[in-house]
């Protein structure tokens, strides 16, 4: 048994979350307050062990270890040769961006979606189009009638996908992933799917992976993949991609390499290959210590208001204000100011979350009660 309870002092570690941002209680950022799993921990020193800390090549067993995670978990097997390495899953979907589409081309997203996705297409001057998510009865499901649509515009040449979905929690299912392939190759717009968040599923769940679905995703798509977000190690700046397809690779790898994020830094690969290789007992602890907390978080507001997205993947919460303000902004800052707890408010990821916020719940327990409470006050004097 791992203890996912233990308090880890962050603050003065240059901490984007406990350093950067004056709050009592930060509960956004989408990373974890848990203690590594030993691999990856014993993977770092074990590098420290030869004090020179110079360039680094990439070893056929930081590849190989993705293969065996993917096939025992998840039910394929990637071939090496279709595999590269990229310092992450934004620097690759950026690169993708960049080398597969042209200035004022457009790029589709099933929104509300992940806000970097909207940085990696705004900052090299490409369009967002949206194909929002219908929202009904506190669930979330795609609009094909509307994403075919947004295929059809011959300015939009890519789409990029989240699987399972940011922030909303959706796993996305075979049926589902199928029909984006078919009118993906119908309409010529390769898929770029971002699959970061793919092991933190609960037990009884699984998630596909979108290249394993037809041969039609297999050849048309782009994975991006990394054990850094399972394994609590994002700070490391590892990830791969896999591309079967060898004209799309070869894209892929050229823009990698001339966006010079082809390259791991000393500390990239051990204790990713560690991990893949000797963390499975940690990765199911973890999810179910994050499932627990996402039911106490859940009972202990259920009679607020709040209206909690039932979502059976991710460590995030997606959570309906909107019996209280169609502008969540209104209601994270009043949380701010009145509690000191900082979460994060639902137009970050696009128009269609605007009455939304995400809460990070991978935490300790004492946190998850403290939070609980604070919202309660907050909601109270919110009413008022």
């Amino acid at each position: 048994m791992y203890d996912f309870d233990k308090k880890i002092p962050r603050k003065n570690t240059n901490s984007l979350k406990c350093d950067s941002i004056n709050s009592k209680l930060p509960m956004l950022v989408a990373e974890r307050e848990f203690r590594v799993g030993e691999g990856s921990n014993k993977g770092i020193l074990d590098r420290m062990k030869c004090p020179i800390y110079g360039y680094s090549i990439t070893p056929d067993e930081y590849f190989l270890a993705y293969i065996s995670w993917w096939k025992r978990r998840h039910h394929i097997e990637f071939d090496k040769d279709w595999m590269l390495f990229s310092t992450g899953v934004v620097p690759t979907i950026s690169s993708t961006v960049r080398k597969l589409t042209t200035p004022a081309e457009k790029v589709i997203l099933l929104t509300p979606c992940f806000n970097m996705f909207y940085n990696s297409i705004l900052n090299n001057g490409r369009v967002v189009l949206s194909s929002d998510l219908i929202y009904e009865n506190h669930e979330y499901r795609i609009d094909f009638s509307d994403l075919e649509n947004k295929m059809k515009d011959p300015q939009a040449t890519l789409m990029i996908l989240c699987n399972p979905h940011n922030p909303v929690g959706r796993i996305w299912t075979k049926e589902e992933l199928e029909r984006i392939g078919q009118l993906s190759v119908k309409y010529n717009v390769v898929v770029l799917s971002d699959e970061i968040h793919c092991d933190i599923v609960e037990e009884g769940y699984e998630y596909i992976p979108y290249c394993s679905v037809s041969d039609e995703c297999k050849m048309n798509s782009i994975t991006a993949i990394s054990a850094t977000k399972c394994f609590g190690i994002p700070g490391l700046q590892s990830s791969a991609v896999v591309v079967p397809n060898p004209f799309l690779r070869h894209k892929v790898w050229r823009g990698l390499n001339t966006d010079e994020c082809a390259e791991g830094n000393v500390f990239a690969y051990t204790p990713i290959i560690n991990a893949l290789n000797d963390g499975e007992t940690w990765v199911n602890e973890m999810n179910a210590y994050v499932k627990e907390n996402k039911r106490l978080f859940t009972e202990g507001l259920k009679d607020t208001g709040l209206i909690f997205i039932e979502a059976h993947a991710l460590y995030v919460l997606w959570v309906d204000v909107s019996n209280y303000t169609l502008d969540a902004k209104e209601f994270v800052d009043h949380l701010y100011k009145t509690t000191g707890l900082y979460i994060t408010e639902g137009i970050e990821y696009g128009e269609a979350g605007k009455s939304f916020v995400r809460i990070n719940l991978a935490t300790n327990k004492d946190n998850i009660k403290e939070a609980i409470s604070l919202m309660k006050e907050a909601i109270n004097s919110f009413k008022k």
